[in-house]
C-alpha cells in the first residue's frame, strides 16, 4: 500500500538548531536568549555531542522503517499517564440526524455499521483509493491498524494491541447502552455480511436486553489515570468471567455506543453540549458509562441524533479519521439492496463482570475523578458565519496561515502576550510518518501584531501581502520532513537510549518554555460540517480546532476552568472580532 512513499529524513542538525532560535526569539527576553545561544553553541559545535547524536539518529533512520514514530507514538501517548478522555483522545462531533428516538438511533445505527464495514472490505481487498497531498503520494499504512485494536494499561507505559492482523480476524463490534456491553457477530460462518435488516434486528434484540442503567458502570474504569486504571486492569484479569468479557471488548472491530439523549439547555450551547458529549460522554450520570477510551474507534449515536467518533490516538490519527468518516457520510444512506435470509440469528452476547468489594471501590473513584475532570473542562463551540475559506483565497492567502494569524492575535488580545502555539501537520507523505509541529509565533507575526493593536497605527499601513508568509515557510519545511520538534525530540531520546546525559539544551529554561504549548491548534481535513475536540496540551493552555468551510468556519475551543487565567468563551469571542477586523483589512468598507 506504500510502496510510492519514501522514508522520512533526519533534518539537518544546524538548520534545526536555527530555526529553534528563530522560534524562541518572540517567546523569551533578549538577556535568556544570549544564554541559550551559547548552549546551542556548544551542543552544534563539530566534534561535539550534537554531532554525535546526528549520527546515531541518521543510523537509526538506516536501520528502521522509520526513525522517529515509534519513539514519538511511546514518548507521547504511550508512556503518558494522564486520562484518556480530554488530555488524549479526540471527538469528532457531527451534523446532528434529522431524528428524534430510539427506534430512528436504531435505524441510523445499523446503517452505520454496514457503512463502517463496507469500508473494511474495501480497506481489506486493497481497493482504498491511494491519497495524495500536494500531489504526493501518502503513506496508507495506518488503516488496517485502526479495526480491531486496543490500548492496553501498564503500570509505566501501555501497548496497542492489535488483534486484525492474525489469521482469525475478530467478526465482532462491542455494542454498548446503559452501560452494558453486548459482543455482537456481524458476518455469517460463510464469511458472508449480515445484512442492514439484520443488524437492526440485532440491535433491537440488545435494547430489549438492556432496559435499566442499574449495572456497574465497568467502562468509567478506562477513564482513570493510566497507573491507577493498570492496576484495577490486573485486578480484572484474576477472574476468568472477566478476562474473557474484557477481550471481547478489546478484540471487537470497533465499538458502538448508543447513548441516551444530550441534556438539551439552549440551541446555542447545544453544539458544546453535543461535541462534550462524544468527547467524555457528560459525566458518570449521562453516558461516559457508554464508553471503552481504551479502544481505537468508538462510535457515538444519541437518542436525539446527535452522533460522532472519539478516537485513541496511539492508533489512529485525523486524516484517515477524516476520510473513514467521510465514506461513512456518502454511504450510509443507500439502501442495503441484499436480502435477508430466513435463518434465526443467535441472540447477541452480553458480557457480564464479576464485581467484587476492590473493583466496586475502583469504580466509585473513577466515577469521583472522572466528574471532576469533565467539571473542568469549559466547551465552547460556534460557528462563524460572516466569511469561509473563499474569502482569504480570493485574496491568494493560505485559510489555514490566515485563521492562524487570527488566533495569535486573538490570544494576544485577552492575555498581553504571545505563546507556544503547534499546529499539527501530517507527516504521511513519508513512510509510517505521523505529524510534526508547525510553530507559532515567529517574530515577524509579533511584529504584526503588537502594529495590529496599537491604535496609533494606521490600517492602511498594513497590506495583505503581510499575512502572506507567516506559517508558510515553516509549513513548507514541515512537508519536507525538516521540523524542528521531532528532530529534537530525538535528539534528546537518542542521548538515553546511549545512555547519556540529557543534553543541556533540553534542560534550559528557554526549552521548558518552547514546548510549554499554551495553544494546540488543529484544522479538520473534512468536507462535512464536522468539528473535532480535545482538551489542552497544559493545564493553563487552551486547545482550538476549526474546519473551514467555503462561507463559513466551525471552531471549537476548550480550557480548564480551574486556570484563572483561561476562558473559552472570552476567547471565543476575541476570534469571532479578529476574523471581522481581518476581514475589513482585506476587504476595507470605506
Amino acid at each position: 500500500m506504500s510502496t510510492f512513499v519514501p522514508p522520512q529524513p533526519v533534518p539537518p542538525l544546524n538548520q534545526t538548531l536555527q530555526a529553534y532560535m528563530r522560534a524562541l526569539e518572540p517567546l523569551i527576553p533578549p538577556e535568556e536568549l544570549a544564554h541559550t545561544r551559547r548552549v546551542m553553541r556548544e551542543f552544534a559545535k563539530r566534534g561535539g555531542l550534537g554531532a554525535e547524536l546526528q549520527r546515531g539518529l541518521e543510523k537509526r533512520a538506516r536501520n528502521t522503517e522509520n526513525w522517529i514514530t515509534d519513539w514519538w507514538v511511546q514518548w507521547a501517548y504511550l508512556e503518558s499517564r494522564l486520562p484518556l478522555p480530554v488530555h488524549s483522545n479526540p471527538a469528532i462531533s457531527l451534523p446532528r440526524r434529522d431524528y428524534n428516538g430510539w427506534r430512528s438511533q436504531l435505524v441510523f445505527a445499523s446503517k452505520l455499521i454496514v457503512a463502517v464495514l463496507e469500508f473494511k472490505a474495501k480497506l481489506d481487498a486493497g481497493r482504498l483509493p491511494l491519497e495524495y497531498m500536494r500531489g504526493r503520494p501518502l503513506c496508507m499504512e495506518l488503516y488496517p491498524l485502526l479495526f480491531s485494536s486496543c490500548r492496553i494499561p501498564g503500570p509505566k507505559h501501555d501497548y496497542v494491541a492489535h488483534y486484525g492482523t492474525s489469521r482469525r480476524s475478530p467478526t465482532h463490534i462491542t455494542v454498548v447502552r446503559n452501560y452494558q456491553f453486548f459482543q455482537l457477530e456481524l458476518y455469517n460462518s460463510d464469511g458472508s455480511r449480515l445484512t442492514e435488516s439484520q443488524i437492526h434486528g440485532q440491535l433491537l434484540r440488545i435494547r430489549s436486553q438492556s432496559w435499566k442503567t442499574d449495572k456497574e458502570p465497568m467502562g468509567i474504569l478506562t477513564s482513570e489515570h493510566r497507573h491507577t486504571w493498570g492496576q484495577a486492569y490486573n485486578r480484572l484479569q484474576r477472574d476468568k468471567l472477566n478476562r474473557e468479557s474484557v477481550q471481547a471488548i478489546e478484540r471487537g472491530l470497533f465499538s458502538l455506543c448508543l447513548d441516551s439523549p444530550v441534556m438539551r439547555i439552549s440551541d446555542e450551547k447545544y453544539a458544546s453540549r453535543k461535541a462534550a458529549q462524544v468527547l467524555h460522554g457528560g459525566g458518570t450520570f449521562s453516558n461516559s458509562g457508554n464508553r471503552w477510551f481504551d479502544k481505537t474507534l468508538q462510535f457515538v449515536i444519541g437518542e436525539d441524533g446527535s452522533w460522532g467518533l472519539l478516537y485513541e490516538q496511539a492508533t489512529a490519527e485525523g486524516p484517515p479519521i477524516a476520510t473513514l468518516l467521510d465514506y461513512i457520510l456518502h454511504n450510509c444512506e443507500n439502501p442495503d439492496p441484499t436480502r435477508a435470509p430466513l435463518v434465526p440469528l443467535p441472540m447477541p452476547k452480553k458480557l457480564y463482570f464479576h464485581i467484587d468489594r476492590e473493583i466496586k471501590r475502583d469504580i466509585e473513584n473513577a466515577k469521583q475523578n472522572l466528574d471532576i475532570l469533565i467539571n473542568d473542562l469549559d466547551v465552547n463551540v460556534f460557528n462563524f458565519t460572516k466569511f469561509g475559506k473563499d474569502l482569504p483565497k480570493q485574496h491568494k492567502l493560505s485559510p489555514n496561515s490566515f485563521i492562524q494569524v487570527a488566533l495569535q492575535l486573538a490570544y494576544y488580545r485577552v492575555h498581553g502576550d504571545v505563546c507556544a502555539t503547534c499546529d499539527i501537520a501530517s507527516q504521511r507523505m513519508f513512510r509510517k510518518g505521523r505529524t510534526d509541529y508547525i510553530r507559532s509565533p515567529s517574530s515577524q507575526m509579533l511584529k504584526f501584531i503588537l502594529a495590529f493593536v496599537d491604535p496609533s497605527v494606521s490600517r492602511l499601513h498594513f497590506c495583505i501581502c503581510d499575512l502572506q508568509n507567516f506559517p508558510t515557510w515553516t509549513l513548507l519545511q514541515v512537508l519536507k520532513g525538516h521540523g524542528i520538534d521531532r528532530h529534537l525530540l530525538g535528539l534528546k531520546l537518542q542521548a538515553i537510549e546511549e545512555g547519556l546525559s540529557v543534553p543541556k539544551i533540553f534542560m534550559d529554561t528557554a526549552y521548558g518554555l518552547a514546548t510549554h504549548w499554551k495553544l494546540r491548534t488543529g484544522q479538520v481535513p473534512a468536507n462535512t460540517d464536522s468539528v473535532m475536540c480535545f482538551g489542552p496540551l497544559v493545564p493553563d493552555g487552551y486547545a482550538i480546532c476549526y474546519n473551514p468551510q467555503s462561507d463559513h468556519v466551525h471552531f471549537s475551543i476548550t480550557a480548564f476552568n480551574c486556570c484563572e487565567e483561561t476562558n473559552a468563551e472570552t476567547l471565543g469571542v476575541a476570534v469571532r472580532e479578529t476574523l471581522c477586523q481581518l476581514h475589513e483589512l482585506l476587504e476595507p468598507t470605506v
